[in-house]
């Protein structure tokens, strides 16, 4: 579909989570990647119309986050990712030749861009003037063929990153969402391995699977009965936040062995959380981490 968005830049209003809040923009509405846990398509939006939305008035949007950044008379980061795929519709659409060149330019508007999206042809030439910062969603190979098949593989995700890294572009990765099922361990350590050996990140952030009731009921039905998603939330709660997340012992599991596999390879790093409580950061003494994670400067 078609049209405006009149309200396309918007400050997230996460509570109840040691998420930051941040501004967010939406030249995109939904994706056409279909994976089968996606929270958006539970979303009311979504929900009543299952559509990907192409805005076309980038213009008003620019102008927007140009006089909220000018306000701010300091270096505001302003957030492509968050309600859509970055940059899944970029061949299509050409945004980037917009969007990257208006930020590289601005004294205080700074971009970071999140996507799964392995089409970069666009970005490579652009003046970036180390103002954006371009950031992949990462799964293992195993559990992208079993709930990401309409997306670029994780080979062709780490491609694209190493290109766009050679164009001077900052680099981040977020391993997210995390699901601990299958050989997901032996999955994680062959990802991690491949990703921390060849791809120069800045900054690394991890997420497991969080969601609301809509959208797990409608990954269930579209992966079956006795799918590894609906038994790993079998037992799931309900969080503060909203979200249902499987359970705490099993998330600080999965999280321990990443972050010992980040930490033995690059001790450079300091890994970060995404929707997480303040709790599970102060199990992994990972509390000098909260708010550096993928979406703030």
């Amino acid at each position: 579909m078609l049209g405006e968005h009149k309200s396309s830049v918007r400050f997230s209003d996460e509570q109840h989570n040691c998420c930051p809040n941040y501004w967010h923009f939406s030249p995109y509405g939904f994706c056409p990647y279909g994976c089968a846990y996606c929270y958006l398509a539970g979303t009311r939006g979504v929900w009543f119309s299952p559509t990907v939305k192409v805005f076309l008035n980038l213009d008003e949007t620019l102008a927007q986050i140009d006089r909220i950044a000018r306000q701010a008379q300091r270096p505001t980061v302003f957030y492509l990712g968050k309600l859509q795929d970055g940059l899944a519709l970029d061949p299509l659409t050409g945004f980037s030749r917009r969007i990257v060149p208006f930020f590289a330019g601005h004294p205080y508007a700074r971009l970071i861009l999140l996507t799964k999206s392995a089409d970069v042809e666009n970005l490579l030439p652009l003046p970036h003037g180390g103002n954006v910062v371009l950031s992949w969603s990462l799964a293992s190979e195993g559990l992208w063929k079993h709930f990401e098949p309409g997306t670029p593989s994780p080979a062709e995700r780490l491609a694209a990153m190493r290109r766009c890294a050679r164009a001077g572009y900052r680099i981040r990765a977020v391993i997210m969402p995390i699901l601990p099922v299958g050989d997901w361990a032996d999955g994680y350590f062959a990802l991690i391995e491949e990703l921390l050996s060849t791809v120069p990140i800045e900054r690394i952030t991890m997420g497991s699977l969080c969601s609301f009731d809509t959208a797990l009921r409608l990954a269930a039905a579209r992966l079956g009965e006795g799918n590894p998603l609906t038994d790993l939330f079998r037992s799931a709660e309900k969080c503060p936040d909203g979200r249902r997340r499987f359970p705490r012992a099993r998330r600080e599991e999965t999280y321990r062995f990443l972050l010992s596999q980040i930490r033995s390879r690059r001790p450079d790093l300091s890994p970060g959380l995404c929707l997480e409580d303040r709790d599970t950061f102060a199990d992994l003494a990972l509390l000098d981490s909260v708010g550096k994670c993928n979406c703030v400067l």
